[in-house]
Protein backbone atom coordinates (compact mmCIF):
# COMPACT_ATOMS: atom_id res chain seq x y z
CA UNK A 1 0.00 0.00 0.00
CA UNK A 2 1.43 3.38 -1.01
CA UNK A 3 0.73 6.82 0.44
CA UNK A 4 -1.14 9.13 -1.94
CA UNK A 5 -1.63 12.21 0.24
CA UNK A 6 -1.60 13.41 3.84
CA UNK A 7 -3.34 16.45 5.27
CA UNK A 8 -6.61 17.81 6.60
CA UNK A 9 -9.87 16.91 4.88
CA UNK A 10 -12.26 19.35 3.25
CA UNK A 11 -15.55 18.60 1.55
CA UNK A 12 -15.13 16.93 -1.81
CA UNK A 13 -14.94 19.18 -4.86
CA UNK A 14 -17.34 18.17 -7.58
CA UNK A 15 -17.94 19.09 -11.20
CA UNK A 16 -20.84 18.04 -13.41
CA UNK A 17 -19.35 16.52 -16.55
CA UNK A 18 -22.01 14.02 -17.58
CA UNK A 19 -21.40 11.97 -14.46
CA UNK A 20 -20.22 13.95 -11.44
CA UNK A 21 -16.43 14.01 -11.11
CA UNK A 22 -15.02 14.15 -7.57
CA UNK A 23 -11.73 15.33 -6.12
CA UNK A 24 -10.85 14.91 -2.45
CA UNK A 25 -8.96 17.83 -0.84
CA UNK A 26 -6.30 16.43 1.49
CA UNK A 27 -4.23 19.34 2.79
CA UNK A 28 -2.81 21.05 -0.28
CA UNK A 29 -3.45 18.03 -2.51
CA UNK A 30 -6.54 17.40 -4.64
CA UNK A 31 -6.92 13.65 -5.10
CA UNK A 32 -8.86 12.68 -8.22
CA UNK A 33 -11.15 9.89 -7.02
CA UNK A 34 -12.30 8.66 -10.44
CA UNK A 35 -9.43 6.14 -10.88
CA UNK A 36 -10.20 4.61 -7.48
CA UNK A 37 -13.84 3.70 -8.14
CA UNK A 38 -13.89 -0.10 -7.96
CA UNK A 39 -10.43 -0.15 -6.34
CA UNK A 40 -9.16 -0.57 -2.79
CA UNK A 41 -8.63 2.69 -0.88
CA UNK A 42 -7.74 3.49 2.73
CA UNK A 43 -8.26 6.67 4.77
CA UNK A 44 -6.46 6.74 8.12
CA UNK A 45 -7.11 9.44 10.69
CA UNK A 46 -3.88 10.46 12.43
CA UNK A 47 -5.71 11.63 15.55
CA UNK A 48 -5.11 15.30 14.76
CA UNK A 49 -7.79 17.90 14.03
CA UNK A 50 -6.84 21.42 12.95
CA UNK A 51 -9.37 24.26 12.91
CA UNK A 52 -10.29 25.17 9.33
CA UNK A 53 -10.35 28.86 10.27
CA UNK A 54 -7.43 29.61 12.62
CA UNK A 55 -5.42 26.42 12.02
CA UNK A 56 -4.99 25.62 15.70
CA UNK A 57 -5.10 22.03 16.88
CA UNK A 58 -8.40 21.15 18.52
CA UNK A 59 -9.56 18.08 20.38
CA UNK A 60 -13.04 18.29 18.89
CA UNK A 61 -14.49 19.66 15.65
CA UNK A 62 -17.40 22.10 15.86
CA UNK A 63 -19.61 23.29 12.99
CA UNK A 64 -17.81 21.12 10.44
CA UNK A 65 -14.17 21.76 11.14
CA UNK A 66 -13.86 24.64 13.62
CA UNK A 67 -12.39 24.94 17.07
CA UNK A 68 -14.72 26.07 19.86
CA UNK A 69 -13.49 29.69 19.84
CA UNK A 70 -13.98 30.12 16.07
CA UNK A 71 -17.35 28.36 16.20
CA UNK A 72 -18.54 30.96 18.70
CA UNK A 73 -17.25 34.04 16.88
CA UNK A 74 -17.65 33.35 13.13
CA UNK A 75 -20.81 34.40 11.31
CA UNK A 76 -20.51 31.31 9.12
CA UNK A 77 -21.12 29.19 12.25
CA UNK A 78 -24.14 31.15 13.52
CA UNK A 79 -27.52 29.42 13.85
CA UNK A 80 -28.96 31.63 11.10
CA UNK A 81 -26.84 29.73 8.57
CA UNK A 82 -28.92 26.64 9.35
CA UNK A 83 -32.11 28.67 9.76
CA UNK A 84 -31.83 31.66 7.40
CA UNK A 85 -35.31 32.86 8.30
CA UNK A 86 -33.77 33.90 11.65
CA UNK A 87 -31.19 36.21 10.01
CA UNK A 88 -30.52 39.16 12.30
CA UNK A 89 -28.33 41.26 10.00
CA UNK A 90 -30.91 44.08 9.83
CA UNK A 91 -30.89 44.28 13.64
CA UNK A 92 -27.18 45.12 13.56
CA UNK A 93 -26.19 42.00 15.50
CA UNK A 94 -24.41 40.03 12.77
CA UNK A 95 -21.14 38.55 14.12
CA UNK A 96 -19.26 39.71 11.01
CA UNK A 97 -21.18 42.36 9.05
CA UNK A 98 -18.76 42.33 6.11
CA UNK A 99 -19.05 38.54 5.82
CA UNK A 100 -22.82 38.96 5.94
CA UNK A 101 -22.70 41.51 3.13
CA UNK A 102 -20.65 39.18 0.94
CA UNK A 103 -22.46 35.93 1.66
CA UNK A 104 -26.00 36.65 2.88
CA UNK A 105 -26.98 40.02 1.40
CA UNK A 106 -26.58 38.66 -2.13
CA UNK A 107 -28.81 36.85 -4.61
CA UNK A 108 -30.02 33.42 -3.53
CA UNK A 109 -32.08 30.74 -5.23
CA UNK A 110 -34.90 28.69 -3.80
CA UNK A 111 -35.00 25.33 -5.55
CA UNK A 112 -36.77 22.00 -5.78
CA UNK A 113 -34.67 18.86 -5.93
CA UNK A 114 -35.12 15.12 -6.16
CA UNK A 115 -33.03 13.57 -3.41
CA UNK A 116 -34.68 10.68 -1.61
CA UNK A 117 -37.95 12.51 -2.28
CA UNK A 118 -39.14 15.94 -3.36
CA UNK A 119 -37.25 18.57 -1.38
CA UNK A 120 -37.06 22.35 -1.14
CA UNK A 121 -33.77 24.09 -0.46
CA UNK A 122 -31.85 27.34 -0.84
CA UNK A 123 -28.40 28.27 -2.06
CA UNK A 124 -26.33 31.24 -3.13
CA UNK A 125 -26.47 32.12 -6.82
CA UNK A 126 -22.88 30.88 -7.25
CA UNK A 127 -23.59 27.40 -5.83
CA UNK A 128 -25.70 25.82 -8.57
CA UNK A 129 -25.34 22.91 -9.29
CA UNK A 130 -22.75 22.38 -6.50
CA UNK A 131 -25.39 22.52 -3.76
CA UNK A 132 -27.49 19.84 -5.46
CA UNK A 133 -24.47 17.59 -5.94
CA UNK A 134 -23.43 17.98 -2.28
CA UNK A 135 -26.90 16.79 -1.28
CA UNK A 136 -26.91 13.86 -3.69
CA UNK A 137 -29.85 15.16 -5.74
CA UNK A 138 -30.52 13.49 -9.07
CA UNK A 139 -32.52 16.49 -10.34
CA UNK A 140 -32.53 20.18 -9.51
CA UNK A 141 -34.76 23.08 -10.51
CA UNK A 142 -34.38 26.74 -9.40
CA UNK A 143 -37.85 28.20 -8.79
CA UNK A 144 -37.25 31.61 -7.18
CA UNK A 145 -34.44 34.14 -7.30
CA UNK A 146 -34.39 36.43 -4.25
CA UNK A 147 -32.29 39.35 -3.02
CA UNK A 148 -31.05 37.96 0.30
CA UNK A 149 -30.53 34.76 2.24
CA UNK A 150 -33.14 35.89 4.76
CA UNK A 151 -35.82 36.14 2.09
CA UNK A 152 -34.89 32.71 0.72
CA UNK A 153 -35.38 31.34 4.23
CA UNK A 154 -38.84 32.88 4.52
CA UNK A 155 -39.92 31.21 1.27
CA UNK A 156 -38.32 27.89 2.21
CA UNK A 157 -40.17 27.79 5.53
CA UNK A 158 -43.46 28.43 3.72
CA UNK A 159 -42.82 25.66 1.16
CA UNK A 160 -41.66 23.29 3.90
CA UNK A 161 -45.24 23.31 5.21
CA UNK A 162 -46.10 21.26 2.12
CA UNK A 163 -42.94 19.32 1.16
CA UNK A 164 -39.74 18.11 2.85
CA UNK A 165 -36.79 20.40 3.55
CA UNK A 166 -34.55 17.59 4.80
CA UNK A 167 -32.90 14.68 3.00
CA UNK A 168 -33.22 11.06 4.14
CA UNK A 169 -29.56 10.24 3.60
CA UNK A 170 -30.00 6.50 4.16
CA UNK A 171 -32.64 6.24 1.43
CA UNK A 172 -30.51 8.49 -0.76
CA UNK A 173 -27.54 6.13 -0.61
CA UNK A 174 -29.55 2.99 -1.31
CA UNK A 175 -30.38 4.11 -4.85
CA UNK A 176 -31.62 6.84 -7.16
CA UNK A 177 -35.26 7.86 -6.95
CA UNK A 178 -37.55 7.85 -9.96
CA UNK A 179 -37.36 11.04 -12.07
CA UNK A 180 -39.87 13.68 -11.03
CA UNK A 181 -41.71 16.31 -13.10
CA UNK A 182 -40.35 19.13 -10.93
CA UNK A 183 -41.90 21.85 -13.11
CA UNK A 184 -45.33 20.33 -12.53
CA UNK A 185 -44.74 20.09 -8.81
CA UNK A 186 -43.72 23.74 -8.74
CA UNK A 187 -46.90 24.70 -10.59
CA UNK A 188 -48.87 22.92 -7.86
CA UNK A 189 -46.92 24.59 -5.04
CA UNK A 190 -46.88 28.15 -6.36
CA UNK A 191 -50.49 29.01 -5.43
CA UNK A 192 -49.78 27.83 -1.89
CA UNK A 193 -47.09 30.48 -1.35
CA UNK A 194 -48.53 33.41 -3.31
CA UNK A 195 -49.67 35.20 -0.16
CA UNK A 196 -46.17 34.93 1.32
CA UNK A 197 -44.65 36.25 -1.93
CA UNK A 198 -47.01 39.25 -1.84
CA UNK A 199 -46.10 39.86 1.80
CA UNK A 200 -42.36 39.77 1.03
CA UNK A 201 -42.73 42.14 -1.92
CA UNK A 202 -44.70 44.56 0.20
CA UNK A 203 -42.00 44.57 2.86
CA UNK A 204 -38.84 44.39 0.71
CA UNK A 205 -39.92 45.68 -2.71
CA UNK A 206 -41.15 44.16 -5.97
CA UNK A 207 -37.61 43.15 -6.94
CA UNK A 208 -37.13 41.14 -3.74
CA UNK A 209 -38.33 37.93 -5.35
CA UNK A 210 -38.51 36.70 -8.94
CA UNK A 211 -40.44 33.64 -10.11
CA UNK A 212 -38.27 31.60 -12.46
CA UNK A 213 -39.02 29.40 -15.44
CA UNK A 214 -35.95 27.18 -15.67
CA UNK A 215 -35.25 23.67 -16.95
CA UNK A 216 -34.44 20.67 -14.79
CA UNK A 217 -30.77 19.78 -14.39
CA UNK A 218 -30.29 15.98 -14.29
CA UNK A 219 -27.38 14.67 -12.21
CA UNK A 220 -25.80 11.20 -12.20
CA UNK A 221 -23.17 9.89 -9.79
CA UNK A 222 -20.19 7.53 -10.11
CA UNK A 223 -21.74 4.63 -8.20
CA UNK A 224 -21.02 1.05 -9.26
CA UNK A 225 -23.08 -0.49 -6.48
CA UNK A 226 -25.48 1.04 -3.96
CA UNK A 227 -25.42 -0.44 -0.45
CA UNK A 228 -28.46 -2.44 0.64
CA UNK A 229 -27.65 -1.88 4.31
CA UNK A 230 -26.12 1.36 5.55
CA UNK A 231 -23.17 1.16 7.94
CA UNK A 232 -21.41 4.43 8.77
CA UNK A 233 -17.69 4.83 9.30
CA UNK A 234 -16.70 7.26 12.05
CA UNK A 235 -13.11 8.43 12.58
CA UNK A 236 -13.90 9.19 16.23
CA UNK A 237 -14.60 5.51 16.83
CA UNK A 238 -12.26 3.84 14.33
CA UNK A 239 -9.37 5.76 12.75
CA UNK A 240 -9.16 3.57 9.65
CA UNK A 241 -11.63 3.42 6.77
CA UNK A 242 -10.64 0.83 4.22
CA UNK A 243 -12.28 -1.25 1.51
CA UNK A 244 -13.30 -1.16 -2.12
CA UNK A 245 -14.62 2.25 -3.15
CA UNK A 246 -17.93 1.36 -4.80
CA UNK A 247 -19.03 4.89 -5.55
CA UNK A 248 -19.56 8.47 -4.43
CA UNK A 249 -22.83 10.35 -3.97
CA UNK A 250 -23.34 13.70 -2.32
CA UNK A 251 -20.50 14.03 0.17
CA UNK A 252 -20.52 10.29 0.89
CA UNK A 253 -17.80 7.89 -0.16
CA UNK A 254 -19.39 4.45 -0.48
CA UNK A 255 -17.13 1.52 0.43
CA UNK A 256 -18.04 -2.16 0.49
CA UNK A 257 -17.36 -1.89 4.24
CA UNK A 258 -19.63 1.11 4.87
CA UNK A 259 -20.08 4.78 4.00
CA UNK A 260 -18.35 7.91 5.28
CA UNK A 261 -19.61 11.49 5.17
CA UNK A 262 -16.49 13.45 4.25
CA UNK A 263 -18.03 16.81 5.13
CA UNK A 264 -18.67 15.61 8.70
CA UNK A 265 -14.92 15.11 9.16
CA UNK A 266 -13.72 18.43 7.77
CA UNK A 267 -10.34 19.40 9.32
CA UNK A 268 -9.49 15.85 10.40
CA UNK A 269 -5.93 15.01 9.36
CA UNK A 270 -5.80 11.81 7.33
CA UNK A 271 -3.46 9.72 5.26
CA UNK A 272 -4.87 8.42 1.97
CA UNK A 273 -3.27 5.28 0.59
CA UNK A 274 -3.99 2.64 -2.01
Amino acid sequence: MSLIAKGTLSKMRASLEGTVQYRLPVGEELVDLSPFIGQSLTLTHTGNIFCSSCGKKTKKSYSQGHCFVCMRKLASCDMCIMKPETCHYEQGTCREPQWGEENCMVDHFVYLSNTSSLKVGITRHTQIPTRWIDQGATQGLPIFKVKTRHISGLIEVELAKHIADKTNWRTLLKGDGEPMPLEERFAELLPLVEDKIAEIKQQYGDDAIEILSEQITPISYPVQQHPTKITSHNFDKNPEVTGTLQGIKGQYMIFDTGVINIRKFTSYEVEVSA
